[in-house]
């Protein structure tokens, strides 16, 4: 048997410990209810920030008490955490490749991209603009693919300077599509990418419920095709401002590559490939 009468003493509970008091971490967050230890001021989390917590106490004052003093919760010793940030989700462009990091502006590589018009290079720009600027590739205008002959001959493409061009209406028959085939016959076929897509004109390469509309208006031939547009949507057709302001109406609702046709979004990302590779 062993004696227990000075087991349970209590004046022996009241010595001072040896070593630091061991604190429970809590995260710390607005509206958390602390008391500071030494100045014993009790008040709500309002703000951190520089290494310093500001507690509001009941009347509305507050004071801030650097984050690694010691607190207290209902009496027991804690130490604040401040919340570990979680690092800032990658940023995507309107094409939807990653936002590369901010970069002194490139030097425009040799090899250029050939569209239309330019309601095609606003279109261009405003979807792909970032990743173009990223690899230094420029965006020109043909001013109609007449030209396009003409444009090559001048830019004279090699392997080091390829041209890629984008053209409306590239389907079976059409005038685009002749002017493409006598081209990747020419001199200048084996450093020349030409793809197009089926509409008769850029605008269509934008989904038509972002209109408003289940399908673009078939237009008869017989009418201008822009301006046909502009009246079976009911907008002004008969000045050339009317039409840049459907334009601007209709652009305005593409936020992003889901806005448009896979028609045309996989063309321009086919000579943005082409044109950058090596």
């Amino acid at each position: 048997m062993f004696d227990d009468r000075y087991d349970n003493d209590p004046l022996a509970r009241m010595k001072p410990r040896r070593g630091p008091a061991q604190r429970r971490e809590v995260p710390l967050a607005k509206g958390l209810v602390i008391e500071h230890s030494e100045t014993e001021w009790c008040g709500a989390v309002v703000g951190a920030r520089e290494g310093l917590v500001q507690l509001e106490d009941f009347r509305g004052k507050v004071r801030a008490f650097p984050l690694s003093d010691g607190f207290l919760i209902d009496g027991e010793p804690i130490r604040l955490v401040a919340p570990v940030r979680q690092p800032a989700a990658r940023r995507r462009t309107a094409s939807g490749s990653f936002a590369a990091p901010q970069e002194r502006a490139r030097v425009a590589m040799p090899s250029r991209i050939f569209v239309e018009g330019k309601h095609d290079a606003e279109l261009v720009e405003q979807v792909w603009g970032d990743d173009l600027r990223v690899e230094g590739v420029v965006v020109e205008l043909l001013q109609g693919a007449d030209n396009l002959q003409a444009v090559l001959d001048e830019f004279e493409p090699g392997p080091q300077r390829r041209a890629g061009v984008l053209l409306d209406h590239l389907v079976t028959g059409s005038k685009e599509t002749r002017i493409a085939d006598a081209i990747a016959r020419g001199p200048h076929g084996a450093n020349v990418l030409i793809v197009g897509h089926p509409f008769v004109d850029i605008w269509q390469a934008v989904k038509p419920e972002r209109v408003g509309l289940t399908a673009w208006p078939q237009i008869p031939r017989s009418i201008e095709w822009k301006a046909g547009i502009c009246r079976a949507l009911g907008w002004p057709s008969d000045e050339p401002a009317d039409i840049a302001d459907a334009w601007a109406r209709i652009r305005g609702r593409v936020r992003h590559f889901r806005d448009l046709e896979p028609a045309l979004v996989g063309r321009v990302e086919h000579l943005i490939d082409f044109v950058t590779v090596g």
